[in-house]
């Protein structure tokens, strides 16, 4: 999810730099696609200690005490990589900042062939408006 930093920065970029085009690029094998919002704020309820992954779950590996203050916090995690480069277009196109001819262009980077993969959705929602 593009967060309100990610935009600010586009914005300066564009603004005071005139850059008139912008690349979203997630990529492939992300660890944010490991774990979700409830399980980061349990994580963090039992314990402030690392936790450890085993390639399915993520687990407690120390001792609390843990903290609530998570429980309301987004932490951004992407469930569909490719709803995920979609939706960040389609909030950075809809923001009041962005000028409609900034042209926003959506990818995937796989980690494994270093190629990118274009979004198609994301391109036509990206796209020019004026």
């Amino acid at each position: 999810m593009t967060s309100d930093d990610a935009i600010r920065s586009l914005v300066i970029s564009y603004k005071l730099l005139g850059t008139r085009e912008w690349f979203v690029i997630h990529h492939t094998d992300c660890g944010m696609e490991t774990f979700t919002n409830e399980t980061m704020r349990n994580l963090l309820a039992n314990s402030l200690e690392p936790a450890e992954f085993d390639g399915k779950n993520w687990r407690d590996t120390g001792k609390g005490p843990g903290s609530r203050a998570g429980e309301y916090m987004e932490f951004l995690t992407i469930s569909n990589l490719e709803q995920s480069v979609i939706d960040d277009v389609e909030r950075i196109r809809s923001h009041p900042l962005v000028p409609g001819y900034i042209t926003i262009y959506g990818f995937i980077y796989d980690v494994k062939s270093g190629r990118l993969i274009e979004v198609p959705e994301a391109n036509r929602i990206g796209r020019a408006t004026i």
